[in-house]
């Protein structure tokens, strides 16, 4: 992903590009307003992010149209992603139409409205359904006293776009893209082009087109299971002002006087990633106890060193640090973000590991957190109350690969290590976190074939699927939920692998072995006699093609058959949690 802005014009040239190689998404886009511009933004953006979007744009002020005629072009479509653009100038049209006494319940009857096509949408379409917030343009016709008269026009569209965010808690499908924050961080003046308005009925400036495009394609990637798991972070000038090395602990800059209030705040900002679910790493050019000192010592030090699921500061080449760290985490380099003051290290880095994202930071410290907020690199679609123990999760892995070390065989490690294992059927608890799970991964995942919440509650309560949620621990600590299986009956007698899941954490484990085993056993409890799997190739899940030739399936026609009416269990070093 391209971190460097471009306005509407260069964004455009995007379209001249060869897309044949990129991911195919289909997509529509509908609007009570001319969305022309809009659509050729959001197609070219898309590029930047390795998405050709296949883009049914509905003509102009068709959605209600589009929506609930069911024959429309729309479902004809099909997309995966329905995007709903309602513009506030035209609902303060529709405000001016009604009495003062209706107006007070104006943006109840529009959250209502908008439930009814999500249901019509939802009943008929498999699709993420992204939804533009209003834009809080006051009429002025109260001035400031708007705020305290429910009867105004700021007042319903405040209350509206918080109707709409209770909405996006009860549809698991349903995501905001943040106009109303765009606008604002643009200001109102730089985002609508009056003469484009009053000409064309275009709502929006072009210069704020790119903007709002990379946020619709910021949710879309991220529902597609692009998402940034981790920030690989430098030390002296960046996590700090200062050398530690040269200046001293007690000479830092940091806390609340000066410049060092910018790093304490930039500290801050990283933690709130870290409590969401974001791994936090350091690689610094340091001595490691030098390094070390002020986490432990500073006493306007926000950040710890228990923050850090992996800490690398030698004299060592940067960009083997931070490969030895991907190894630790094992996640893609793609998910990672590393942020340098250092722009030798940055180019070196970027350079040498493909996919990485390396923001070209500010000179001036003071403009860091900004910068990277304003990049939105962490957009994700889901979260968990798993999310914010993940440093710890990878703490405990790092000290895995150092036991390992002391065994001279893979069989002595693994028996070293007491790994239990829980099962369970998707229930209301583990839903959540299998959703994500099918959102997220990538790597360990046989068909990536993405579910909402929604969609996994239907297939927990089908009579046609048999669901499994695998959990491990060892002495070492809990990974937590790690494993799914979705198998759906194809024959009495046969099942086919709907969906086969694993975290990378606990790749090595021998976990592959356990869970087939676990679903083996189910199966022929049941008079199965065959489990059928599938392998469908992506970009990222290269790992496992050889998975069920590996695990004792047999090819035949682009599927893999087991027959498990003979089935040897397979040598495995866990154990069920109630042996």
């Amino acid at each position: 992903m391209n971190t460097n802005k471009k306005d509407f014009y260069e964004l455009k040239k995007n379209l001249k590009t060869n897309r044949s190689f990129l991911t195919n998404v289909k997509v529509a886009l509908l609007g009570d307003n001319a969305t022309q511009f809009l659509a050729q933004s959001i197609v070219s953006y898309a590029i930047e992010y390795n998405f050709n979007l296949d883009l049914f744009e509905a003509e102009y002020a068709q959605i209600e149209k589009q929506i609930f005629d069911l024959k429309s072009q729309l479902y004809l479509h099909n997309p995966e992603f329905v995007l709903i653009y309602n513009s506030s100038r035209n609902l303060l049209k529709k405000f001016y139409h009604i009495s003062f006494q209706q107006r007070e319940n104006f943006a109840l009857e529009l959250a209502r409205d908008l439930e009814s096509k999500l249901d019509i949408l939802n009943q008929n379409l498999t699709a993420n359904i992204i939804v533009f917030n209003f834009v809080e343009e006051d009429d002025m016709v109260f001035g400031n006293y708007g705020n305290k008269v429910k009867g105004s026009f700021i007042y319903q569209i405040r209350e509206l776009n918080l109707k709409l965010m209770e909405l996006s808690q009860r549809y698991s499908n349903l995501f905001i893209c943040d106009l109303n924050r765009i606008t604002a961080e643009y200001g109102l003046t730089n985002s609508i082009d009056p003469k484009l308005y009053i000409t064309s009925d275009m709502h929006l400036n072009l210069d704020v087109l790119p903007e709002v495009a990379k946020n619709v394609c910021d949710i879309i990637s991220a529902a597609k299971g692009n998402i940034k798991k981790c920030v690989i972070v430098d030390l002296d000038n960046t996590l700090w002002g200062g050398i530690v090395g040269d200046d001293g602990v007690e000479n830092l800059q940091i806390g609340q006087l000066g410049i060092g209030k910018a790093y304490t705040e930039f500290q801050m900002w990283l933690l709130e990633l870290k409590k969401r679910g974001i791994i936090l790493a350091v690689c610094s050019k340091n001595t490691e106890d030098i390094a070390r000192e002020p986490f432990l010592s500073h006493p306007d030090m926000i950040l710890k060193l228990e923050d850090f699921a992996v800490f690398i500061a030698n004299w060592e080449n940067k960009v083997d640090n931070i490969i030895t760290i991907q190894k630790v985490l094992n996640i893609g380099f793609d998910s990672i973000v590393f942020i340098d003051d250092n722009p030798f290290e940055r180019n070196m880095v970027r350079q040498a590991i493909p996919g990485i994202i390396v923001p070209e930071l500010p000179q001036d410290p003071s403009e860091f957190l900004p910068y990277l907020k304003s990049l939105n690199l962490f957009e994700t679609t889901f979260y968990t109350r798993e999310d914010n123990i993940r440093t710890q999760q990878y703490q405990q892995e790092a000290k895995r690969m150092l036991i390992q070390k002391n065994y001279t065989t893979e069989d002595e490690y693994l028996e070293s290590l007491n790994m239990l294992a829980k099962v369970e059927e998707f229930n209301d608890f583990n839903i959540p976190r299998v959703a994500q799970l099918t959102q997220r991964s990538n790597q360990f995942n046989l068909r990536t074939i993405r579910y909402n919440v929604e969609e996994i509650k239907k297939v927990s309560e089908s009579a046609n699927f048999l669901t499994f949620a695998f959990y491990l621990r060892d002495d070492y600590g809990d990974y937590g939920l790690t494993g799914i299986v979705i198998l759906e009956t194809q024959k009495p007698d046969v099942y086919f692998i709907d969906t086969f899941i694993m975290s990378c954490r606990v790749l090595n484990r021998t976990f592959e072995e356990f869970i087939l085993n676990h679903i083996v056993k189910v199966a022929k409890d049941k008079g199965a006699r065959e489990i059928i799997g599938e392998y469908i190739q992506t970009k990222k899940n290269s790992i496992v093609k050889d998975l069920y030739k590996n695990l004792g399936f047999l090819s035949k026609e682009n599927i893999w058959i087991l027959n498990i009416e003979n089935y040897n269990m397979k040598k495995t070093f866990i154990k069920y949690e109630n042996e």
